[in-house]
């Protein structure tokens, strides 16, 4: 039995070609919910939700509120709307201030996941040019979840997985060609 119950994914710059490495890696078999947050600066997350739908084995969907993190469904965070999960492990959307620049906020979805899946969580950060996510991280390894930080080395634009490696630290560093294998081991029964 997997001892992992949902996987959270950020990202930033660079992020739509890492999403578009790492989600084809996925096992067909996920039965946990996968949330991610990725800066578009788009009004409209569906060109993305598109795109990685067709590379995607498992299903890809904008997040709705109240809506559950449904299990082997891949969730996106709709653009200008921070996405939160709540005890219930349903979506809520908020207005609220931006945060590190960024709304949909990772450090938003990361730190409510954590509250609601507690050592059960996943959280995947990736690419990106600014430091959204470390906090973010810093909250799930505080709640006993697993963390796993692109090398920022192999990262697009590495400011975003180098600030959660010098702030939180990570359980895995890895590569962004091994992330897939990572969460498959991770999260499959």
């Amino acid at each position: 039995m997997s001892t992992h119950d949902a996987v959270v994914m950020g990202c930033s710059a660079g992020g739509l070609s890492a999403l578009q490495r790492v989600l084809p890696g996925l096992d067909r078999h996920l039965t946990v919910p996968v949330v991610l947050c990725c800066h578009t600066g788009s009004a409209d997350v569906s060109l993305l939700v598109e795109l990685l739908a067709r590379v995607c084995p498992l299903p890809v969907t904008e997040a709705q509120e109240r809506a559950p993190a449904d299990p082997g469904v891949v969730h996106v965070a709709p653009s200008g709307y921070h996405l939160l999960v709540e005890d219930n492990f349903r979506f809520s959307l908020s207005v609220d201030a931006r945060v590190a620049y960024a709304r949909p906020s990772i450090d938003v979805l990361f730190e409510t996941a954590a509250e609601a899946w507690r050592e059960r969580l996943v959280a995947v950060l990736m690419t990106g040019a600014n430091s959204d996510g470390a906090n973010g991280i810093a909250a799930v390894r505080r709640a006993g979840g697993y963390a796993v930080v692109q090398d920022p080395a192999t990262a697009e634009a590495d400011v975003m997985p180098q600030a959660a490696l010098e702030l939180a630290g990570a359980d895995a560093c890895l590569p962004l060609d091994a992330i897939a294998a990572k969460i498959n081991q991770l999260c499959l029964p």
